[in-house]
């Protein structure tokens, strides 16, 4: 059975449409987890779950951030496996079916990255896996890029937060989500620990979702610019493994300074600025904790350097990155 988790907080008028494609699969085998992390708009209130009786509201005093607000609703999930959905997405009707078939014909695989386009334009992609550049940059594959590009099956980096799926106890195990990111950037922080513990994540072009990206947060907004400037930061440092991050460094400082120079004068610069300046100031403070690291290192450095995008055009440009199994009978 799946447990999809959904964390809301002011998601507006987006949250009933979610709850609505939910009612509308054709697999009925889940349930619903709404954790409301205190919102403001009254959307807790007047959401209506009766065409899913296998839901539960969970409603919060504080706003705990996605990452938090996850973990607290895995912990209540009595499903084998996590679907996580954002209150600003509509799923196609097969979506969960397809997630199903992805997982039979993977068995070992314990993530899984779904399809997510743009809701208001489904000719275009909003992402196709999270992927990971060897500089430490992470992107949404395939962002902004017309759904012509959509990959076939394959292999990404990390999944997508807004339509990712873990087997529990593997989710679990690791600790969830980090709950110092708040947002942004936790799901490839995530990945990337699971990546060094050897769990590979599976993309699955067929199941499909349609997603607003940052639609009760806004995309670019100080909140929204901050924090992903500086969860990625952190990620970088917190998860590199020390030969690779030596040999990395210079280069990711001076792609640190490239987008803060390119960014000046946009509207959004000051989020951007004080993420890469907080980012960098507690960077070595996030490296030497223990919380929410990798439980032991299995994958070798040249494994995982062979998952990482190399290509500097494939990340400005937001391209996929999805990488094909040609030796598995796997999708």
């Amino acid at each position: 059975m799946f447990s999809i988790i959904m964390v809301n907080y002011n998601g507006g008028a987006f949250l009933q449409a979610a709850i609505d494609s939910l009612a509308a699969q054709t697999l009925k085998d889940f349930e619903l987890l709404l954790i409301d992390n205190a919102s403001t708009d009254g959307s807790a209130d007047m959401i209506d779950l009766s065409a899913l009786p296998a839901s539960r509201l969970l409603r919060e005093t504080e706003n705990h951030g996605f990452a938090r607000g996850n973990n607290i609703a895995a912990r209540q999930a009595r499903g084998e496996w996590l679907v996580l959905l954002n209150p600003d997405t509509v799923t196609h009707p097969d979506w969960l079916y397809q997630i199903r078939i992805g997982i039979e014909n993977n068995p070992g695989i314990v993530t899984f990255a779904c399809t997510q386009l743009n809701l208001d334009d489904p000719t275009t992609l909003d992402g196709a896996g999270d992927a990971y550049h060897l500089f430490g940059i992470p992107w949404r594959g395939g962002f902004g890029r017309p759904v012509t590009e959509l990959p076939e099956p394959g292999f990404c980096f990390s999944a997508c937060g807004a339509s990712a799926v873990y087997r529990k106890d593997v989710f679990l195990e690791a600790g969830g989500f980090d709950e110092r990111f708040f947002c942004y950037c936790e799901d490839v922080d995530l990945g990337y620990r699971l990546q060094l513990a050897g769990y590979d994540c599976a993309f699955l072009p067929d199941a499909i979702v349609r997603h607003a990206g940052s639609g009760t947060s806004g995309r670019t907004s100080y909140f929204t610019t901050y924090h992903g400037n500086r969860n990625r930061t952190w990620l970088f440092f917190k998860n590199t493994p020390l030969p690779l991050l030596i040999l990395t460094l210079t280069a990711h400082l001076f792609l640190l300074a490239y987008l803060y120079l390119r960014n000046r004068g946009k509207s959004d610069h000051n989020g951007l600025a004080d993420g890469i300046k907080d980012g960098l100031r507690q960077a070595f403070k996030i490296r030497r904790s223990t919380d929410f690291r990798a439980r032991a290192r299995s994958l070798a450095i040249t494994t995982l350097i062979r998952r990482m995008a190399w290509n500097p055009l494939k990340m400005s440009r937001r391209r996929c990155h999805i990488r094909s199994d040609r030796g598995s009978n796997a999708f």
